[in-house]
């Protein structure tokens, strides 16, 4: 895939369990991308009463009013099934993002090959030093700008 011309779209979501079968999504942030045009944005969070696990709220508590909420647990999954079309989804972190996202039949890889990386669990430091970039809550911003400045400098 070549991420300055073709359509895709880089995905984030953060669960209340590693395991799709005892937990479910607590937050969904996208980006949609044509190249490196941004076409859409995909921010949804379960209302907080929904998650009983105190860790997950307190990861999920930033910037509250950017985010869509919802009261059900299974719509926020179809809600980006319905959004996602079938862009590829350019992932995160694969063993539990792919396991919430089975349902979803579009192609799934890592975005860090993109970037010359590997993953590791400091992958959004060593990010911020590579590109020089800000910190921010929005781990799917901080992979965009990245790739467009991937894109500038080839």
């Amino acid at each position: 895939m070549n991420l300055q011309k073709d359509k895709y779209i880089i995905v984030e979501i953060i669960p209340t369990h590693s395991n799709s079968e005892k937990g479910f999504i607590a937050q969904i942030s996208a980006l949609k991308l044509n190249g490196i045009i941004l076409e859409d944005r995909f921010d949804y969070r379960v209302e907080s009463n929904l998650i009983e696990n105190e860790d997950i709220k307190r990861i999920i508590s930033y910037d509250k009013n950017q985010f869509t909420y919802v009261n059900n647990i299974y719509f926020i999954l179809e809600k980006f099934k319905k959004w996602s079309k079938n862009y590829p989804l350019l992932i995160i972190e694969e063993t539990y993002t792919l396991d919430y996202l089975k349902e979803i039949k579009n192609k799934k890889e890592l975005i860090y090959p993109y970037l010359n990386m590997e993953y590791s669990y400091d992958v959004f430091d060593k990010i911020k030093r590579k590109y020089k970039l800000k910190p921010s809550n929005h781990l799917v911003d901080l992979l965009y700008e990245a790739i467009i400045y991937e894109g500038n400098n080839k």
